[in-house]
């Protein structure tokens, strides 16, 4: 049986063999610089974590959760040329190091690496892994769409705004967990149950972003704080303060997301000021707690021994108690 350290330790060393072309540098080195910058391998690990629940194989998940991992980290890329992001992992974002047609064809070559991994799992479950591979990345860039036309709106609720972040975070957990059982050897009832825990967990986690965004400390985060609040992107957060904001505080919400003459750190800090006074972080802490309750629900009800479960419980923990 596989331990959480078991399976992180299986993913690292299989990410630290994969091997690219030397040339084009200015195609492939991007995608080493990417790759090696560590991070929380999240999206893979949550799919060895599901076949270990079925199997002690987990070689059977590896191809596939690598792929996971290429594909999620060529979305960095091109997101970060959409939010002119200019840190990621605690140094400079690939449009900044090298410039955005760089980002852009080095993605594009990662989308093509994640498909060909991924087409290296066994033969006789490629026809039904990769049709949900294909409803995952899918369902990834309608997602981002979305968010990206929240941008021009103030009456984003919060029921599209849980919809958006199902889309563009929350499914690619889901595709990856589902996958896993898939591969490990889960009938396809347990398979689907698992693609719901990963939902209500992947939104659990972006809303947890959310917070770490506005709340959270550069040295841990590895990415500017307060990025959210100064370019006015809609969060959880910052829909529920329009909502629950009255008189003063809501004239001087508007006016915060209005102005382009108020300096960064002083927008930040009032528009955090507003979060607190109408509720808006406690009410998002809640419900980081209400989508990760049901989540660690639904994945008690996976009829295998306890012990399997212990891994993926403790990575599903991790991902909402974490500081970055």
């Amino acid at each position: 049986m596989n331990s959480l350290k078991d399976i992180a330790a299986l993913m690292e060393h299989a990410l630290g063999k994969l091997s690219l072309p030397p040339e084009p540098a200015l195609l492939y080195e991007p995608i080493h610089y990417t790759l090696q910058a560590g991070g929380k391998r999240i999206r893979p690990l949550l799919t060895l974590g599901c076949c270990a629940l079925f199997s002690d194989d987990l070689q059977k998940a590896l191809p596939a959760a690598m792929g996971i991992e290429v594909f999620h980290n060529f979305t960095l890329l091109h997101d970060d040329i959409m939010d002119n992001s200019s840190l990621r992992r605690g140094r400079d974002t690939v449009h900044v190091k090298w410039n955005p047609n760089v980002a852009i064809l080095s993605g594009d070559a990662m989308l093509i690496y994640a498909y060909d991994l991924a087409a290296k799992s066994a033969p006789e479950k490629l026809s039904q892994i990769m049709p949900i591979l294909n409803r995952t990345f899918m369902g990834v860039c309608e997602g981002q769409q979305y968010d990206m036309d929240f941008e021009s709106r103030l009456d984003v609720s919060p029921d599209e705004y849980i919809r958006m972040i199902g889309l563009k975070t929350a499914v690619l957990m889901a595709g990856a967990m589902q996958i896993g059982a898939i591969l490990g050897g889960a009938d396809p009832a347990a398979a689907q149950c698992l693609y719901q825990a990963g939902m209500q967990l992947g939104t659990a986690f972006q809303l947890q972003d959310d917070l770490l965004d506005t709340y959270g400390d550069t040295a841990v985060w590895g990415k500017n704080i307060g990025d959210d609040i100064a370019c006015n992107k809609k969060t959880f957060l910052l829909i529920k303060a329009l909502e629950q904001a009255q008189g003063e505080d809501k004239e001087r919400l508007h006016e915060l997301l209005a102005s382009t003459t108020i300096g960064r750190e002083e927008k930040i800090e009032a528009v955090k000021a507003i979060y607190d006074k109408t509720g808006a972080r406690k009410e998002t802490e809640a419900h980081v707690e209400r989508y990760f309750g049901e989540a660690s629900a639904i994945i008690d009800q996976i009829p295998v021994e306890e012990a399997r479960k212990e891994p993926l419980k403790k990575m599903a923990e991790a991902l909402v108690g974490r500081e970055k």
